[in-house]
């Protein structure tokens, strides 16, 4: 599991330049005999055939990361930069980030009286460059990086960037492996662009029209000093969510979650959220619409370059996907 976890998160992959991360995912599916595609948008989806009496269940965790972006070199070497997703910019400076082809580069700021006034146009990245022309032949505007951080192994905790949601896209692998048999058609979609708007479980959904949908995301935990309340803490299990900015969940896929966990005595949380979404709020509203809910991995520090996640909330995670999917969905 920790070197499955440990490919994930230190793969490059900012929104809209998933192929590197996808080809990791990719090669860690290929044996396990699932139908791979890829879909215009680069979603990667990998198809396990049901017997024929059960739904079409569409699984989704997105492979993208936060970054930021080149918008301006100035003629001293300094890359300006803008955010792709949520940067918080006191959280990103000092940092160091890396580039698809292997360029590294620290983040500075211009100098700021208050801390309040620390915002992303006074970022910028520092390659070591002498002037733009040396920067130019590393880095062009356009060019995305995304953070640089080895997976720390605390024995029973994790720590990495990208666990957001590098985390949910392990958890459906390692119950990919675990999956013999099922009554459902199941679409696991690893998908793009989550980061920036849920664009690419918007396109994968509308192409799959699935009966049921189901996300593995990240979710916030209240178990630290002074934080958001919320009934969701570190070690105590997997997370149901009953709601977020982007969707309230479907009471019969909460409540199938909440059975499957109670059966088989799988440690889990209620989630409430009152900020972000997930890949199921893009699924819900696909067609018609699709019944849709969220198992949530409970992560401590989301959207910094240390994420911190449990390795029993892992477990369970992967234990109550699988429950899920090899029961008969009446839905």
């Amino acid at each position: 599991m920790k070197q499955l976890i440990k490919k994930f998160v230190e793969s490059y992959g900012p929104s809209g330049y998933e192929h590197k991360i996808r080809d990791v995912i990719s090669a860690e599916i290929q044996a396990l005999g699932y139908e791979l595609s890829q879909d215009a948008l680069g979603n990667l989806i990998a198809f396990k055939k049901g017997d024929g009496t059960g739904k079409k269940v569409m699984i989704a965790g997105h492979m993208d990361e936060i970054g930021l972006i080149v918008t301006h070199i100035d003629d001293n070497g300094f890359l300006r930069v803008s955010n792709v997703g949520g940067v918080n910019p006191a959280v990103a400076l000092g940092q160091r980030v890396l580039f698809e082809n292997g360029t590294v580069g620290v983040v500075g700021s211009e100098p700021i009286e208050e801390p309040k006034d620390l915002k992303i146009p006074k970022l910028f990245v520092d390659i070591g460059a002498r002037d733009r022309q040396e920067a130019e032949k590393k880095v062009q505007v356009g060019d995305m990086a995304g953070f640089l951080n080895e997976m720390l192994d605390f024995g029973e905790r994790l720590v990495a960037k990208s666990m957001d949601d590098r985390i949910g896209c392990a958890v459906m692998v390692l119950a990919m492996r675990r999956l013999d048999s099922t009554p459902n058609d199941c679409y696991f979609v690893f998908t793009t662009q989550e980061e920036v708007g849920l664009r690419g479980a918007r396109t994968s959904s509308y192409g799959i029209s699935p009966d049921i949908g189901i996300s593995l995301d990240v979710t916030k935990t209240g178990d630290t000093p002074k934080a958001l309340t919320m009934a969701v803490s570190l070690g105590k299990g997997t997370a149901i969510k009953v709601c977020d900015k982007s969707i309230i969940c479907h009471p019969k896929v909460k409540g199938l979650m909440v059975e499957a966990a109670k059966k088989h005595n799988i440690p889990y949380q209620m989630e409430v959220l009152d900020v972000g979404g997930t890949d199921s709020g893009a699924i819900h509203l696909t067609k018609e619409g699709v019944p849709s809910g969220v198992i949530s991995i409970p992560t401590r520090y989301v959207h910094t370059p240390s994420e911190m996640v449990d390795i029993g909330d892992i477990e369970a995670s992967v234990e109550l996907l699988v429950r899920v999917l090899e029961s008969r969905i009446d839905i």
